[in-house]
């Protein structure tokens, strides 16, 4: 009996690990992302970007969508931010009204279509990823709530 209970615990210790081992953490380089934005132009995470503001949510993307577009013009690039929205699995129904729609916005959301671009991502349910960078490398990683916060707080 001992030797089953060593080895579930063996296994389960390598499930664990296993599944926070992709995880970003500070001090970690950040990967090259390119992607578009949602007037078509390419976009490359580069080392003058400072801030990632990352929805992996519609709902939260909705939010922080409104919330950014109610800044003053330039608030992201006057705060070297990129706004990365998934849109991988939104159906082609919803892209055909939606991306349209987010043209008006005047803020660059850039669209993550891949599946596999923001796995390895930080997420919490209704939260927006914050993760501050330093020439490439992750300083800080935060969590936002679009619906409760100004967008001030990707900044503080």
């Amino acid at each position: 009996m001992s030797k089953f209970c060593n080895l579930l615990i063996l296994f389960l210790g390598f499930a664990v690990a296993s599944a926070y081992a992709g995880q970003l953490a500070v001090g970690d380089a950040m990967s090259v992302i390119t992607a578009n934005d949602q007037h078509g132009v390419p976009f490359v995470l580069t080392t003058n970007i400072q801030t990632l503001i990352v929805a992996t949510e519609m709902d939260c993307s909705k939010a922080a969508n409104r919330q950014l577009a109610a800044q003053s013009a330039g608030f992201l690039e006057n705060h070297n931010a990129a706004f990365l929205m998934d849109i991988h699995s939104m159906p082609g129904v919803a892209r055909f009204f939606a991306i349209p729609k987010m043209k008006k916005y005047p803020q660059r959301i850039v669209f993550i279509d891949s599946p596999t671009v923001l796995t390895n991502f930080p997420s919490q349910t209704n939260r927006v990823a914050v993760i501050s960078l330093n020439a490439g490398r992750i300083q800080r990683i935060g969590f936002w709530d679009p619906a409760k916060e100004s967008a001030e707080k990707c900044f503080q």
